[in-house]
């Protein structure tokens, strides 16, 4: 059965959006929120940013700034996040 996984991205941004690419091979939905910034630009960021959709990886933010994902407020971010198996913190 397959479980919905949240990955949550603040610190370790590279790191947190390689491991969203990477649960897509369990099989499971996986979706990524961006907290409270933007994504720096770099080879490997941009990469995984672009993979992501082709993937069915939903991207949420509560960053204005964040070009390519759907924003979401905090509070509805918290709400959202009530519905996964599975949250993983970056």
């Amino acid at each position: 059965m397959a479980k919905k996984i949240a990955i949550l991205v603040r610190d370790r941004q590279g790191e947190a959006l390689r491991m969203g690419v990477g649960m897509i091979l369990a099989d499971d939905e996986v979706s990524v929120f961006v907290l409270d910034r933007e994504v720096e630009k770099n080879d490997d960021n941009d990469m995984n940013l672009e993979t992501m959709p082709e993937m069915d990886v939903k991207l949420y933010t509560n960053f204005k700034g964040n070009e390519n994902m759907e924003f979401i407020s905090t509070e509805d971010m918290a709400k959202k996040l009530l519905e996964f198996d599975n949250i993983l913190p970056y």
